[in-house]
């Protein structure tokens, strides 16, 4: 008897379902993503992963991906703060911080986090010079990254990284940069060589200053020199009678005057 009712109302919920036509659906959401669930176009709650039963269509489930994702800024002509022309990409790292916010607050977070990096990197090459942009990359990402952040974080999004991918200078100037560039290694390569010299010429001072205190320091120098060269003679010359002292003289001249 219990089986029959049971069988019963089953068969009434699904005559029922048929006639008002809803119907049942098994909505699947994954480890990556988060599930927004409407009912009659009202946000409920936030789903976890999991496989969830609806009836549809007065309720819904929007999948929200939360995996890190990649934004490119392609282009973005910009003058600096002296008057050059560059023409900048930003390779961007974000992610969903808050699913609710992100998909309730704006109608496409994407495009607005791309607007936001948008107006962080024109503020950033306009507030600087292109000696600075040339020569730290990282500072500027650094700076673009901390300007937008405020603005993305509104967006319910966290941004992970901005990194500076292309900055390309006008044929023209590049020329101009590169004269310049050449302009400075060539002074610097000619400061190495004065540097050098300098340092000859005080060696060649103290040697001077040295033989000027101590005169034998040039004959050892000389006879250095010539025996470690190959194929010459060294000729020493020695006297050929050696002084007496005054005690040898006279034994001398007694001999002599024995004999």
């Amino acid at each position: 008897m219990l089986y029959a009712l049971t069988v019963a109302a089953a068969l009434t919920i699904l005559f029922v379902l048929s006639v008002v036509k809803v119907r049942v659906a098994r909505i699947t959401v994954y480890e990556f993503q988060r599930g927004l669930r409407y009912h009659r176009g009202r946000y409920l709650r936030l789903l976890g992963p999991g496989q969830y039963w609806i009836l549809e269509p007065g309720t819904t489930i929007t999948p929200v991906d939360m995996r890190p994702a990649f934004l490119t800024l392609a282009g973005q002509e910009v003058l600096t703060a002296d008057g050059v022309p560059l023409k900048v990409s930003i390779a961007a790292n974000y992610e969903i911080a808050d699913p609710v916010r992100a998909i309730n607050g704006q109608a496409n977070f994407g495009q607005a986090l791309y607007l936001i990096l948008q107006l962080a990197v024109r503020e950033t090459i306009s507030g600087s010079n292109i000696d600075a942009l040339l020569e730290n990359r990282i500072a500027f990402a650094e700076q673009v990254r901390s300007l937008a952040q405020p603005g993305v974080e509104q967006l319910g999004v966290k941004l992970i990284s901005a990194d500076l991918k292309d900055l390309m200078i006008a044929g023209d100037l590049k020329k101009t940069f590169a004269q310049v560039v050449k302009a400075r290694k060539d002074g610097e390569a000619a400061l190495e060589r004065a540097r050098g010299e300098t340092a000859a010429l005080r060696s060649l001072a103290n040697a001077a200053r040295m033989v000027q205190d101590n005169p034998q320091l040039m004959q050892i120098r000389m006879l250095q020199v010539m025996g470690q060269s190959a194929g010459n003679t060294l000729v020493v010359g020695m006297p050929s009678t050696l002084p007496l002292d005054g005690s040898k003289a006279r034994d001398l001249k007694r001999n002599t005057e024995a004999e």
